[in-house]
């Protein structure tokens, strides 16, 4: 396959923010003694997950004018993410999210974003030349809420779909963030439809589909664009299905320190791999089963990395160490 997008670039859209990371893991919030920083944000993590595998990246959001804004676009610099596109404003903070770790490694979040700095972000804010050498454009749900923000999700995904860009989708349910689950659910349906590829978590798939089986499920996820459904099951793999054919692969075992982004590397490292290998939106329905189980194992692999250190841009392996730790 001749690759004619080598050059092009992931654009993610949404949320940037700090999380609170604990310093120990298996108390609730409110039994947290301290935190430690970590820049993230769903959104922020894919980007990050494919610049730390060679890609190119940048981020559409906005930051408050504090500390913490500074911080995060230190971080971007640091790991390679652009941030030519990345707002400044002094009408509200940057976003923050308190997490608390299981002893599984699974997370209870606490948000202080209400506003958020990234939730004020205007559609007219988003540039249409932005997106003439853009790959895939990635979002999630955080940042579709009654603010904003969601007009210009919309205007990005106008102006990616002029430029043949691939859409991708995580749902990446957060309740906390929402005043209403319902509302939650029917925005995340608005936008499924959308994305060529819609990447789906156990823990989402009831409350998005009605189907607790993914198989039951697709009829209901295989609407308008959506040519690839991933699916993730946390420690049991990872499934991939497109009309034609579909794949399922097993998680190497490893010790969980911390998920935090394990989701949002697991489609950053997906992507990247369509990337290299010249996929578009034409020919995402013509992958193999044997393409499709490739691409699984290597996100798989990657996440299993992840998520035996803390925080998630920081914890992401390059490619150099992916294939020196998968040997």
């Amino acid at each position: 396959m001749e690759n004619k997008v080598q050059n092009k670039k992931l654009i993610a859209i949404g949320e940037a923010l700090i999380d609170f990371i604990p310093e120990s893991a298996g108390s609730a919030i409110k039994d947290v003694n301290a935190f430690l920083p970590a820049v993230g944000g769903a959104p922020a993590n894919v980007c990050g997950a494919f610049t730390r595998l060679g890609g190119k990246s940048e981020m559409i959001t906005q930051l408050g004018m504090d500390g913490f804004g500074d911080k995060i676009l230190d971080a971007f610099k640091e790991a390679g993410i652009g941030s030519s596109y990345v707002k400044r404003t002094d009408t509200a903070n940057t976003s923050l999210a308190f997490v608390a770790l299981k002893e599984d490694g699974n997370r209870e979040f606490s948000f202080y974003r209400n506003p958020g700095a990234d939730m004020l972000f205007r559609a007219e804010d988003v540039q249409k030349e932005w997106f003439e050498e853009a790959y895939a454009l990635h979002f999630c749900s955080v940042s579709l809420g009654d603010f904003p923000m969601k007009e210009a999700h919309c205007i990005a995904i106008q102006y990616a779909l002029e430029n043949d860009a691939i859409i991708s989708f995580d749902p990446n349910l957060r309740p906390a963030l929402w005043k209403d689950s319902a509302e939650m659910i029917a925005t995340v349906k608005e936008f499924i439809p959308l994305a060529d590829i819609v990447k789906i978590s156990d823990e989402e798939l009831e409350a998005i589909t009605g189907e607790t089986s993914i198989e039951a499920a697709l009829e209901n996820l295989f609407t308008d664009r959506v040519k690839l459904v991933i699916y993730t099951e946390g420690s049991a793999g990872a499934r991939a299905f497109t009309k034609k054919a579909s794949a399922v692969v097993e998680c190497r075992k490893v010790k969980a320190v911390d998920t935090t982004g394990a989701g949002d590397g697991f489609i950053g490292a997906f992507l990247w791999c369509l990337h290299r290998d010249g996929v578009t939106t034409e020919t995402i329905e013509e992958l193999s089963e044997d393409k499709l189980e490739e691409y699984l194992k290597f996100a798989n692999a990657f996440c299993g990395i992840s998520v035996q250190k803390k925080g998630a841009i920081p914890s992401y392996p390059t490619l150099e160490e992916l294939d020196i730790i998968c040997r």
